[in-house]
């Protein structure tokens, strides 16, 4: 099998920037050989302008909606997102299937290797059965009445027994998908429904939509807010839910406490007091931020220097094409850039790389150049002294 050699003007291991002195080695395939210094790496050496990367991590991304690019208007808020994709997500599964083949070619195209994939369907299932990237499907569940509760259980059940991961070797594969059943948000799962997801937390990574609105802590604070428009839109019967008196990531994250890794997704609205109770309760909390798709849908960003002032593994996501103009996680980290330019371009890449890879439990292949895994390798062009711009772009060479 033969060797592949790249040395770049800087190269990211996962942890750290490197200098051009040291060069990548992998086998064809991608699997990771060692990193050498460039005296030692002897000839047919790849010299490239830029900076050398492992593959990045989608860590939330919606493959099942890239039917609705373009259809919902921005700005909208959350409220009217939602009940949008709701009563307009179902086109023909013709149409349906190009656009998930065309997403995950933009991903492969953008970089991305591996992807935390919210699924409340099986439409997806014909393309990840390829292996083309690696997957976590999280199996996505709600019910805000109690009595559906049952009745959507067992439809997420069946979903779950369907993305059945594959083995090789007699070990799990991250090929056709590692799996989790997960609730979608805390407006929208009753406290019946969350007792009989539990059992199926342990060890797992559980993922929610935490905090993408001001009005997710009206509603569990006082009862108040947009939600309550939203639950008569929808002709909820609201009249059983009994506010906590606690914003909305204390009233439900203790529900998730068995999780090997718990990943709060969006956090728009999340405020210091509680990131503290977060890291507090759980020491595997990571925090998503997909920050295009805040401000396709409500305008706005999340908190990113409180997040790094409480030390939060933060890890980046695109949401889907109904909420972004694309899936890339090099867009992502524009905008964060654009808008906190204090950020090293070092810690981004970290939070791309390792942090999602870590979140989703893939680390033992993806989010770094070390022996043995296959993390993918890419390119970031178009550097201007070593910093992201707009005309930035990223490439796969492995």
């Amino acid at each position: 099998m033969g060797i592949l050699k790249f040395q770049a003007t800087q190269l990211f291991d996962g942890y750290r920037l490197l200098d051009d002195n040291h060069v990548l080695i992998t086998d064809e395939r991608g699997t990771i050989q060692e990193i050498v210094p460039l005296q030692n790496a002897g000839c047919d050496v790849q010299q490239l302008d830029g900076i050398l990367t492992p593959g990045f991590v989608n860590a939330h991304c919606h493959l099942e909606l890239s039917h609705l690019k373009g259809m919902i208007p921005e700005h909208k808020g959350l409220v009217d997102f939602v009940f949008t994709v709701v009563t307009q997500r179902h086109l023909p599964d013709e149409t349906i299937a190009e656009a998930i083949i065309n997403a995950e070619a933009e991903m492969l195209a953008n970089g991305i290797a591996a992807v935390g994939d919210i699924c409340n369907n099986t439409s997806t299932l014909f393309q990840k059965q390829k292996g083309r990237m690696a997957y976590y499907n999280f199996i996505e569940t709600s019910g805000w009445l109690p009595e559906v509760a049952n009745a959507r259980f067992e439809r997420s059940k069946d979903i779950y027994k369907s993305f059945e991961p594959s083995t090789v070797n007699g070990q799990r594969s991250t090929v056709n998908g590692l799996r989790s059943i997960v609730p979608h948000a805390p407006y929208s799962v009753s406290n019946e429904l969350w007792q009989l997801m539990q059992p199926f937390f342990s060890g797992q990574t559980v993922t929610i939509h935490n905090q993408e609105t001001a009005f997710e802590d009206d509603l569990f604070t006082t009862g108040t807010g947009d939600f309550i428009r939203m639950y008569q839109k929808m002709n909820l019967d609201n009249t059983f839910f009994k506010p906590t008196g606690t914003s909305s990531l204390q009233s439900y994250l203790p529900k998730m406490q068995t999780a090997g890794q718990v990943l709060l997704v969006h956090n728009t609205f999340t405020t210091e007091a509680d990131m503290v109770y977060a890291n507090n309760l759980h020491p595997h909390t990571n925090w998503c931020l997909c920050p295009n798709a805040n401000q396709y849908i409500e305008n706005a960003l999340p908190p990113v220097e409180l997040l790094r002032k409480q030390h939060c593994n933060i890890v980046l996501g695109t949401d889907s094409l109904a909420s972004n103009h694309s899936l890339s996680i090099l867009d992502e980290m524009k905008t964060i850039g654009k808008h906190y330019t204090n950020i090293p371009l070092e810690e981004m890449l970290g939070w791309a790389t390792i942090n999602g890879a870590k979140a989703l439990i893939m680390d033992d292949q993806f989010g770094s150049f070390e022996k043995g895994k296959r993390p993918g390798v890419v390119l970031v062009e178009n550097l201007e002294n070593g910093k992201l711009k707009v005309g930035s772009g990223v490439r796969r060479l492995v």
